[in-house]
């Protein structure tokens, strides 16, 4: 009895660590670039979700008192045929609510020919959309407008990427000129480029069969930075096979180029999709994040106080 009573008081401490609100719906009066989906075309999955057609996001609030003011997207990946929910979605946005970072998991749509008009721009519709909304909503959740940022894990970080190096184009309706920039990146095991180390499915699913010249340079995003690209903290294992790690790479020398403030950790082993946990080190990243987003005046106060 008294093992049940000390499982059960653990439990409701991790439920008070912070409060999951209703999903939200991104297109209340219509979804843009959406055909109407054939019949047998339906969402089915928790863990591994897929034929995503109604894109919604789920806030996840830190307890009362310790919110930061602090926002971040919350990106899974999945090749844009599927969505890893859990281990790189709603286990993440639990751990940075925890941390007093108020987190928004996206599930956004998969691009697919029989579901949009422009399967390319899909997912950055998506994007876009839910940090208009977090900039419009921002005092309702007790936000800084500006520290409102975004973590990717594989094609979600190429997803994430995108929305950091795409701000100067609306792919939607955005008449309040809402600013869809966002202040910080996390680039979790990355699909960046769509060149020679692209991850093959993550660009055939985003760009079709043999896409044209100028959609591969569009979205090769490592082509893309500039000085006003938002700082960026990134991951990647050395044997990580599915995306090499010369995605990363790319990355962090065109930001080097460009002045961007950035941070990279590489992992001699850990492969692809490892999450939160890399099992071959002690090493946590996730604690090395928030580091980064205190050192950079995103969040809190980083282990020296500063």
């Amino acid at each position: 009895m008294k093992s049940v009573k000390i499982l059960f008081l653990l439990l409701l401490a991790v439920n008070v660590a912070f409060a999951q609100e209703k999903a939200i719906s991104l297109y209340p009066n219509g979804i843009p670039n959406s055909k109407v989906a054939p019949a047998d075309y339906k969402e089915s999955g928790t863990g591994w979700t897929v034929k995503v057609t109604q894109p919604i996001f789920t806030p996840y609030l830190p307890e009362p008192g310790k919110a930061n003011g602090t926002a971040i997207i919350v990106i899974p990946g999945g090749a844009y045929i599927g969505i890893a929910a859990e281990h790189e979605g709603a286990d993440v946005a639990k751990k940075f609510a925890e941390a007093g970072i108020t987190a928004f998991l996206l599930k956004y749509r998969l691009p697919h020919q029989s579901i949009m008009e422009n399967m390319s721009i899909g997912p950055i519709q998506d994007a876009q959309r839910v940090i208009q909304i977090i900039r419009e909503r921002a005092a309702e959740w007790k936000l800084d407008v500006n520290k409102i940022g975004v973590i990717g894990f594989s094609a979600g970080g190429h997803l994430a990427s995108t929305l950091g190096t795409h701000f100067t184009k609306a792919y939607i309706s955005n008449p309040k000129n809402i600013s869809l920039r966002p202040d910080f990146m996390a680039l979790i095991y990355p699909v960046i480029s769509m060149g020679e180390f692209t991850h093959g499915g993550s660009k055939q699913n985003l760009l079709g069969t043999n896409p044209p010249a100028d959609l591969v340079e569009e979205f090769s995003n490592e082509k893309q930075v500039t000085t006003a690209t938002p700082p960026t903290f990134m991951v990647h294992a050395q044997d990580d096979k599915a995306v090499p790690v010369q995605n990363s790479l790319l990355m962090y020398q065109e930001l080097l180029r460009n002045n961007v403030k950035s941070e990279m950790h590489l992992y001699p082993s850990g492969s692809h999709g490892f999450g939160l946990n890399n099992k071959t080190t002690a090493d946590q990243w996730f604690d090395r994040c928030l580091n980064w987003l205190a050192s950079n005046g995103f969040s809190g106060k980083n282990r020296n106080g500063y």
